[in-house]
């Protein structure tokens, strides 16, 4: 049986550039920096003091007071972007089969903002007083789990978790879902909100992120020879797949084709990336494969460069494996020089960016790549966004873990 096509019909986005997708988009193409201080807690003991949060989401325009209750962060972050996502697809008019409707979303951590203050809750009041709602809203889970109550979408439903490459697995077992026939919509993406004191603590302790501090929006500076580490970012990004027939039968707005997807391991380090790239290079080809897609009609990489001396070398190698001369005909750029890392959310990021840029015919700029590592040679978009014909894109991932996974999405001809 051959496999349907897919493709995206509605995104959704709350990112720390702003709620909503479009929005968010178009400040990427200016170069816009939702990089800061913390302001959700006091980091003045911490050696990394600014992250990307989203200070513009507010629960209580979103929700009310009783359902907000039962809802940790990421989970709400998910929600807003997946109403955002399915309005815009327009799947739920008519008398859609629900039980065709599935969600699957992803998360590095989950509810660890629940988790922390639980904790606070059982040091300093006892565990009779923990909320019952406690388990509900840190359970990983309840992102997906939420969205299919809120929408009565009875379909596959479940969580991926692969640390940053979470989103990323998410896309690509719900492009799978739809290829093989178990439905016909999948709401897929990811969700994290881990600005919180034990995450950035933790990832202080790896000595991961950057300690440009007195600059907030310079830290972030993926490929440049004077990054220090990532930024920590938060939010949700939210894709709506569909079955190709069905979207071109409602009249659908069709973004993109999602056409491919790859994934590997590197085996190599919990934490570390194998320096050899082999195993990016070996996602990205399978994705391409998969897809079908010829590596020269491929415009545009949304890459996962994180602005860590290691990850941005070993993906500029990738892709030099990957695409041979013309990798330098490429044009690359990395969402987090602007937003920051949103762990098991960033596929999802960059994933609804790529789906723009095919249908728009633009790509956003690489933020704060000033003098490049000699090691990472290729086209970043410095500068200023770019209008170009986008004829298919990549999305990269590469979670800790040893985890990397490629989406391929390339223009829609019916």
């Amino acid at each position: 049986m051959a496999k349907r096509r897919v493709v995206v019909t509605g995104i959704g986005a709350v990112t720390p550039l702003g709620v909503g997708a479009e929005l968010t988009f178009d400040r990427l193409l200016k170069g816009d920096s939702g990089v800061a201080a913390i302001t959700s807690f006091d980091a003045a003991a911490f050696a990394t003091r600014i992250a990307g949060e989203c200070r513009d989401f507010q629960l209580d325009q979103h929700f009310p007071k009783i359902e907000a209750k039962k809802l940790d962060r990421f989970t709400a972050f998910a929600l807003v972007a997946a109403k955002e996502a399915i309005e815009a697809s327009g799947i739920k008019q008519g008398s859609p089969d629900l039980s065709r409707f599935g969600v699957v979303v992803g998360s590095g951590i989950g509810g660890i903002n629940e988790l922390e203050a639980q904790d606070k809750v059982l040091a300093e009041r006892g565990p009779d007083r923990i909320t019952p709602f406690f388990i509900p809203k840190m359970m990983m889970n309840a992102a997906a789990g939420q969205i299919s109550i809120y929408h009565g979408f009875e379909g596959p439903n479940f969580a991926t978790a692969s640390a940053c490459a979470s989103a990323s697995h998410a896309i690509g077992m719900a492009l799978r879902t739809i290829q093989y026939d178990e439905a016909d919509v999948v709401v897929a993406g990811g969700s994290e909100a881990t600005v919180t004191p034990l995450a950035i603590g933790g990832f202080c302790a790896l000595k991961a992120m950057s300690r440009r501090n007195d600059d907030p929006a310079a830290a972030s500076r993926p490929f440049d020879k004077d990054r220090d580490g990532f930024v920590m970012g938060e939010g949700a990004a939210i894709l709506v797949l569909e079955e190709a027939e069905r979207a071109k039968k409602r009249g659908a707005r069709i973004l993109a084709e999602v056409a491919g997807f790859g994934t590997t391991a590197d085996a190599h380090h919990i934490t570390a990336p194998k320096e050899d790239g082999i195993g990016p290079t070996r996602a990205m080809q399978i994705a391409l494969r998969d897809g079908g897609i010829d590596p020269n009609s491929v415009d545009y990489v949304n890459a996962h460069g994180t602005s860590t001396e290691y990850n941005d070398v070993v993906e500029t190698r990738a892709l030099k494996m990957v695409f041979g001369d013309h990798a330098r005909k490429l044009a690359i750029s990395s969402s987090k020089s602007m937003i920051g890392h949103l762990l098991g959310a960033a596929g999802a990021v960059g994933a609804f960016v790529s789906a723009l840029s095919v249908a728009r015919g633009v790509v956003h700029p690489t933020r704060n790549l000033v003098a490049p590592d000699p090691l990472c040679d290729l086209d970043y978009v410095p500068g200023a966004a770019r209008e170009m014909r986008v004829r298919a894109a990549l999305c990269n991932a590469l979670g800790f873990g040893g985890h990397n996974a490629c989406l391929a999405f390339r223009a829609f001809t019916g």
